[in-house]
Protein backbone atom coordinates (compact mmCIF):
# COMPACT_ATOMS: atom_id res chain seq x y z
CA UNK A 1 0.00 0.00 0.00
CA UNK A 2 2.82 2.39 0.89
CA UNK A 3 4.54 1.75 -2.43
CA UNK A 4 1.23 2.28 -4.26
CA UNK A 5 0.59 5.59 -2.51
CA UNK A 6 4.13 6.77 -3.23
CA UNK A 7 3.77 5.89 -6.91
CA UNK A 8 0.36 7.50 -7.11
CA UNK A 9 1.50 10.71 -5.48
CA UNK A 10 4.48 10.89 -7.82
CA UNK A 11 2.19 10.41 -10.80
CA UNK A 12 -0.16 13.10 -9.52
CA UNK A 13 2.77 15.45 -9.15
CA UNK A 14 3.71 14.81 -12.77
CA UNK A 15 0.11 15.42 -13.91
CA UNK A 16 -0.10 18.64 -11.93
CA UNK A 17 3.13 19.84 -13.47
CA UNK A 18 1.66 19.16 -16.91
CA UNK A 19 -1.59 20.92 -15.99
CA UNK A 20 0.21 24.00 -14.72
CA UNK A 21 3.10 24.83 -17.04
CA UNK A 22 2.60 28.47 -16.10
CA UNK A 23 3.91 27.67 -12.63
CA UNK A 24 7.28 26.47 -13.97
CA UNK A 25 7.45 29.47 -16.29
CA UNK A 26 6.71 31.86 -13.42
CA UNK A 27 9.51 30.32 -11.36
CA UNK A 28 11.91 30.64 -14.29
CA UNK A 29 10.89 34.27 -14.81
CA UNK A 30 11.43 35.02 -11.11
CA UNK A 31 14.90 33.50 -11.22
CA UNK A 32 15.78 35.47 -14.33
CA UNK A 33 14.60 38.71 -12.70
CA UNK A 34 16.74 38.01 -9.63
CA UNK A 35 19.92 37.17 -11.54
CA UNK A 36 19.65 39.49 -14.55
CA UNK A 37 22.30 42.22 -14.37
CA UNK A 38 23.60 40.82 -11.06
CA UNK A 39 27.15 39.90 -10.10
CA UNK A 40 27.49 36.56 -8.31
CA UNK A 41 30.62 36.30 -6.15
CA UNK A 42 32.54 33.01 -6.34
CA UNK A 43 34.77 32.53 -3.28
CA UNK A 44 38.06 30.67 -3.83
CA UNK A 45 39.87 29.39 -0.75
CA UNK A 46 43.36 29.47 -2.29
CA UNK A 47 45.36 32.20 -3.99
CA UNK A 48 45.76 33.16 -7.64
CA UNK A 49 47.67 30.69 -9.78
CA UNK A 50 46.97 27.63 -7.64
CA UNK A 51 45.24 24.63 -9.20
CA UNK A 52 42.09 25.27 -7.16
CA UNK A 53 42.09 28.85 -8.43
CA UNK A 54 42.49 27.62 -12.03
CA UNK A 55 39.48 25.29 -11.67
CA UNK A 56 37.31 27.96 -10.04
CA UNK A 57 38.09 30.61 -12.64
CA UNK A 58 37.47 28.07 -15.39
CA UNK A 59 33.99 27.49 -13.93
CA UNK A 60 33.23 31.21 -13.55
CA UNK A 61 34.00 31.84 -17.23
CA UNK A 62 31.17 29.54 -18.31
CA UNK A 63 28.58 28.89 -15.61
CA UNK A 64 26.77 32.23 -15.92
CA UNK A 65 25.44 31.10 -19.30
CA UNK A 66 23.43 28.36 -17.59
CA UNK A 67 21.91 30.42 -14.76
CA UNK A 68 18.58 32.12 -15.59
CA UNK A 69 19.22 35.81 -16.20
CA UNK A 70 22.88 35.12 -17.11
CA UNK A 71 24.57 36.89 -14.20
CA UNK A 72 28.24 37.81 -14.21
CA UNK A 73 30.32 35.48 -12.01
CA UNK A 74 33.12 37.26 -10.17
CA UNK A 75 35.95 35.18 -8.62
CA UNK A 76 37.20 36.35 -5.22
CA UNK A 77 40.17 34.76 -3.45
CA UNK A 78 39.74 34.37 0.33
CA UNK A 79 42.86 32.76 1.77
CA UNK A 80 43.35 31.63 5.34
CA UNK A 81 43.42 28.77 7.86
CA UNK A 82 43.81 26.07 5.23
CA UNK A 83 40.49 27.01 3.63
CA UNK A 84 38.47 27.31 6.84
CA UNK A 85 38.22 31.09 6.50
CA UNK A 86 36.33 30.73 3.22
CA UNK A 87 34.25 27.81 4.53
CA UNK A 88 33.11 29.66 7.63
CA UNK A 89 32.39 32.80 5.58
CA UNK A 90 30.15 30.82 3.24
CA UNK A 91 28.41 29.15 6.16
CA UNK A 92 27.71 32.07 8.47
CA UNK A 93 28.42 35.43 6.83
CA UNK A 94 27.74 35.31 3.09
CA UNK A 95 24.24 36.30 1.87
CA UNK A 96 21.86 33.34 1.74
CA UNK A 97 20.09 34.46 -1.40
CA UNK A 98 21.99 32.71 -4.20
CA UNK A 99 24.28 35.65 -4.93
CA UNK A 100 27.37 33.93 -3.47
CA UNK A 101 28.83 30.46 -3.72
CA UNK A 102 32.36 29.14 -3.61
CA UNK A 103 35.03 26.48 -3.69
CA UNK A 104 36.39 25.07 -0.43
CA UNK A 105 39.10 22.61 0.51
CA UNK A 106 37.65 19.07 0.37
CA UNK A 107 39.10 18.34 3.79
CA UNK A 108 37.24 21.22 5.43
CA UNK A 109 33.94 19.34 5.14
CA UNK A 110 35.28 16.69 7.53
CA UNK A 111 36.73 19.01 10.19
CA UNK A 112 33.65 18.86 12.47
CA UNK A 113 33.92 15.04 12.51
CA UNK A 114 37.66 14.98 13.14
CA UNK A 115 37.71 17.61 15.86
CA UNK A 116 39.88 20.14 14.10
CA UNK A 117 40.15 23.86 14.81
CA UNK A 118 37.10 25.28 16.53
CA UNK A 119 34.88 24.94 13.51
CA UNK A 120 31.35 26.22 13.75
CA UNK A 121 29.55 24.77 10.76
CA UNK A 122 27.54 21.70 9.84
CA UNK A 123 28.67 20.41 6.44
CA UNK A 124 25.29 18.77 5.77
CA UNK A 125 23.53 22.14 6.00
CA UNK A 126 25.46 23.70 3.13
CA UNK A 127 23.81 23.98 -0.27
CA UNK A 128 26.11 21.61 -2.14
CA UNK A 129 26.49 22.13 -5.89
CA UNK A 130 28.91 19.23 -6.40
CA UNK A 131 32.53 18.79 -7.36
CA UNK A 132 34.34 19.40 -10.63
CA UNK A 133 36.58 16.34 -10.21
CA UNK A 134 37.58 13.52 -7.92
CA UNK A 135 41.11 13.66 -6.61
CA UNK A 136 43.86 11.14 -6.38
CA UNK A 137 46.87 12.65 -4.67
CA UNK A 138 50.51 11.69 -4.76
CA UNK A 139 53.58 11.94 -2.60
CA UNK A 140 56.51 13.22 -4.63
CA UNK A 141 60.14 14.17 -4.18
CA UNK A 142 62.35 16.24 -6.44
CA UNK A 143 64.32 14.01 -8.80
CA UNK A 144 67.68 14.82 -7.15
CA UNK A 145 66.46 13.74 -3.71
CA UNK A 146 67.00 10.19 -2.39
CA UNK A 147 63.31 9.47 -1.70
CA UNK A 148 62.12 6.99 -4.33
CA UNK A 149 59.96 4.52 -2.39
CA UNK A 150 57.69 4.40 0.65
CA UNK A 151 60.44 2.53 2.50
CA UNK A 152 62.77 5.48 1.84
CA UNK A 153 60.27 7.85 3.50
CA UNK A 154 59.96 5.43 6.44
CA UNK A 155 63.72 5.18 6.84
CA UNK A 156 64.60 8.89 7.03
CA UNK A 157 62.98 12.25 7.55
CA UNK A 158 61.51 13.94 4.47
CA UNK A 159 60.79 17.67 4.58
CA UNK A 160 57.38 18.60 3.12
CA UNK A 161 55.38 21.88 3.08
CA UNK A 162 52.26 22.85 5.02
CA UNK A 163 49.81 25.43 3.72
CA UNK A 164 47.65 26.05 6.81
CA UNK A 165 46.67 24.45 10.11
CA UNK A 166 43.56 22.81 8.62
CA UNK A 167 45.03 22.14 5.20
CA UNK A 168 45.29 18.63 3.77
CA UNK A 169 48.98 19.30 3.06
CA UNK A 170 49.55 19.39 6.83
CA UNK A 171 47.11 16.91 8.31
CA UNK A 172 47.55 14.02 5.86
CA UNK A 173 51.37 13.73 6.25
CA UNK A 174 50.92 13.82 10.05
CA UNK A 175 48.37 11.01 9.78
CA UNK A 176 50.62 8.97 7.49
CA UNK A 177 53.40 9.18 10.06
CA UNK A 178 51.13 7.42 12.56
CA UNK A 179 49.14 5.07 10.31
CA UNK A 180 51.90 4.06 7.89
CA UNK A 181 55.14 4.85 9.70
CA UNK A 182 56.47 7.55 7.38
CA UNK A 183 58.75 10.27 8.71
CA UNK A 184 57.44 13.46 7.17
CA UNK A 185 58.55 16.72 8.72
CA UNK A 186 55.97 19.35 7.81
CA UNK A 187 57.22 22.92 7.48
CA UNK A 188 54.22 25.27 7.87
CA UNK A 189 53.78 28.76 6.49
CA UNK A 190 53.52 28.24 2.74
CA UNK A 191 50.66 30.25 1.18
CA UNK A 192 49.94 27.50 -1.33
CA UNK A 193 51.26 24.44 -3.12
CA UNK A 194 52.42 26.59 -6.05
CA UNK A 195 54.89 28.39 -3.77
CA UNK A 196 55.91 25.10 -2.17
CA UNK A 197 56.60 23.53 -5.57
CA UNK A 198 59.05 26.33 -6.39
CA UNK A 199 60.76 25.84 -3.03
CA UNK A 200 61.07 22.12 -3.80
CA UNK A 201 62.66 22.95 -7.16
CA UNK A 202 65.17 25.20 -5.35
CA UNK A 203 66.07 22.40 -2.95
CA UNK A 204 64.51 23.99 0.13
CA UNK A 205 62.08 21.07 0.47
CA UNK A 206 62.65 17.37 -0.19
CA UNK A 207 59.22 16.97 -1.76
CA UNK A 208 55.48 17.31 -1.26
CA UNK A 209 53.69 14.61 0.73
CA UNK A 210 50.15 15.32 -0.49
CA UNK A 211 49.58 16.92 -3.90
CA UNK A 212 46.58 16.33 -6.17
CA UNK A 213 47.76 14.45 -9.24
CA UNK A 214 45.53 16.59 -11.46
CA UNK A 215 47.24 19.63 -9.95
CA UNK A 216 50.70 18.26 -10.69
CA UNK A 217 49.79 17.56 -14.31
CA UNK A 218 48.05 20.88 -14.95
CA UNK A 219 50.56 23.15 -13.21
CA UNK A 220 53.82 21.38 -14.13
CA UNK A 221 53.29 19.10 -17.14
CA UNK A 222 56.96 19.55 -18.06
CA UNK A 223 58.04 18.13 -14.69
CA UNK A 224 55.95 15.03 -15.38
CA UNK A 225 57.18 14.73 -18.97
CA UNK A 226 60.84 15.25 -18.07
CA UNK A 227 60.71 13.02 -14.97
CA UNK A 228 61.66 15.84 -12.64
CA UNK A 229 59.59 14.20 -9.90
CA UNK A 230 59.85 10.88 -8.11
CA UNK A 231 56.24 9.76 -7.62
CA UNK A 232 56.52 7.71 -4.43
CA UNK A 233 52.89 6.65 -3.86
CA UNK A 234 49.32 7.59 -4.63
CA UNK A 235 46.26 7.78 -2.37
CA UNK A 236 43.63 6.15 -4.60
CA UNK A 237 41.85 2.85 -4.14
CA UNK A 238 43.03 1.70 -7.57
CA UNK A 239 45.91 2.69 -9.82
CA UNK A 240 45.31 5.66 -12.13
CA UNK A 241 45.90 4.74 -15.77
CA UNK A 242 48.90 7.07 -15.95
CA UNK A 243 50.43 5.75 -12.69
CA UNK A 244 50.17 2.00 -13.28
CA UNK A 245 53.26 1.01 -11.27
CA UNK A 246 53.01 3.49 -8.38
CA UNK A 247 51.99 1.83 -5.09
CA UNK A 248 48.87 2.68 -3.10
CA UNK A 249 49.75 4.24 0.25
CA UNK A 250 46.69 2.52 1.77
CA UNK A 251 48.46 -0.83 1.32
CA UNK A 252 51.13 0.27 3.81
CA UNK A 253 48.77 0.83 6.76
CA UNK A 254 50.13 -0.87 9.87
CA UNK A 255 46.88 -2.60 10.89
CA UNK A 256 43.27 -3.04 9.78
CA UNK A 257 42.00 -0.21 11.98
CA UNK A 258 44.78 1.99 10.65
CA UNK A 259 43.65 1.21 7.10
CA UNK A 260 40.04 2.07 7.99
CA UNK A 261 41.18 5.32 9.60
CA UNK A 262 43.16 6.13 6.46
CA UNK A 263 40.11 5.35 4.32
CA UNK A 264 38.11 7.77 6.46
CA UNK A 265 40.69 10.53 6.10
CA UNK A 266 40.98 10.03 2.35
CA UNK A 267 37.21 10.07 1.78
CA UNK A 268 37.70 13.79 1.10
CA UNK A 269 39.21 12.90 -2.27
CA UNK A 270 35.79 12.09 -3.74
CA UNK A 271 34.97 15.76 -3.16
CA UNK A 272 38.07 16.76 -5.11
CA UNK A 273 37.12 20.28 -6.28
CA UNK A 274 33.97 20.99 -4.23
CA UNK A 275 31.60 23.92 -4.70
CA UNK A 276 28.81 24.95 -2.36
CA UNK A 277 26.57 27.84 -1.43
CA UNK A 278 25.45 28.99 2.04
CA UNK A 279 22.78 27.07 3.92
CA UNK A 280 19.06 27.82 3.63
CA UNK A 281 18.99 29.17 0.08
CA UNK A 282 15.57 29.60 -1.51
CA UNK A 283 14.80 26.22 -3.07
CA UNK A 284 14.46 27.49 -6.62
CA UNK A 285 17.81 29.32 -6.53
CA UNK A 286 19.56 26.32 -4.97
CA UNK A 287 18.24 24.10 -7.75
CA UNK A 288 19.15 26.67 -10.40
CA UNK A 289 22.77 26.74 -9.20
CA UNK A 290 22.99 22.93 -9.02
CA UNK A 291 21.54 22.57 -12.50
CA UNK A 292 23.82 25.25 -13.92
CA UNK A 293 26.85 23.61 -12.31
CA UNK A 294 26.07 20.21 -13.86
CA UNK A 295 25.26 21.69 -17.28
CA UNK A 296 28.49 23.67 -17.29
CA UNK A 297 30.61 20.58 -16.68
CA UNK A 298 28.97 18.86 -19.67
CA UNK A 299 29.26 21.86 -22.01
CA UNK A 300 31.42 21.48 -25.12
CA UNK A 301 32.98 24.95 -24.91
CA UNK A 302 33.72 24.52 -21.21
CA UNK A 303 35.39 21.15 -21.80
CA UNK A 304 37.49 22.60 -24.62
CA UNK A 305 38.59 25.39 -22.27
CA UNK A 306 39.36 22.81 -19.56
CA UNK A 307 41.52 20.83 -21.98
CA UNK A 308 43.63 23.91 -22.68
CA UNK A 309 44.66 24.11 -18.99
CA UNK A 310 44.84 20.30 -18.62
CA UNK A 311 42.06 20.30 -16.03
CA UNK A 312 40.49 16.86 -15.57
CA UNK A 313 36.70 17.10 -15.27
CA UNK A 314 34.58 14.45 -13.54
CA UNK A 315 31.27 15.64 -12.13
CA UNK A 316 30.38 14.55 -8.60
CA UNK A 317 26.77 15.55 -8.12
CA UNK A 318 25.31 17.22 -5.03
CA UNK A 319 23.43 14.05 -4.04
CA UNK A 320 26.62 11.98 -4.14
CA UNK A 321 28.43 14.55 -1.99
CA UNK A 322 25.65 14.50 0.61
CA UNK A 323 25.58 10.70 0.62
CA UNK A 324 29.36 10.53 1.10
CA UNK A 325 29.23 12.92 4.05
CA UNK A 326 26.45 10.94 5.72
CA UNK A 327 28.35 7.67 5.26
CA UNK A 328 31.58 9.14 6.59
CA UNK A 329 29.96 10.67 9.66
CA UNK A 330 28.52 7.20 10.39
CA UNK A 331 31.93 5.50 10.71
CA UNK A 332 32.49 3.33 13.78
CA UNK A 333 33.51 5.41 16.82
CA UNK A 334 36.77 3.49 17.24
CA UNK A 335 37.79 4.29 13.65
CA UNK A 336 36.97 7.98 14.12
CA UNK A 337 39.01 8.03 17.32
CA UNK A 338 41.93 6.35 15.58
CA UNK A 339 41.80 8.96 12.82
CA UNK A 340 41.75 11.74 15.42
CA UNK A 341 44.66 10.12 17.21
CA UNK A 342 46.61 10.01 13.94
CA UNK A 343 46.00 13.73 13.59
CA UNK A 344 47.14 14.29 17.20
CA UNK A 345 43.68 15.57 18.08
CA UNK A 346 42.79 13.48 21.12
CA UNK A 347 43.15 15.02 24.58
Amino acid sequence: MTRFLTTALAACGGVLALLHPATAQAQSDALARFYQGRSVNVIIFQGPGTTYDVYARLLTRHMGRFIPGNPTLVPQNMIGAGGLKATEYLYGIAPKDGSVFGEISPGNAFEPLLGGSKVEFDPLKFTWLGSMARNVSVGVSWHTQPFKTVDDVKAREMISPGTGAGADSEIIPVALNTLVGTRFKVIPGYPGIANAALSMERGELDGIAYWAWTGVKSSHPDWVRDRKLNVIYHTGTKNPSDLPNVPKIRDYAKSEIDREALDLLLARETLGRPFLAPPALPADRAQALRTAFAKTLADRDFLADAAKVQADIDLVGADEVTSLLKQTFAYKPEVIERAKSALKRTP
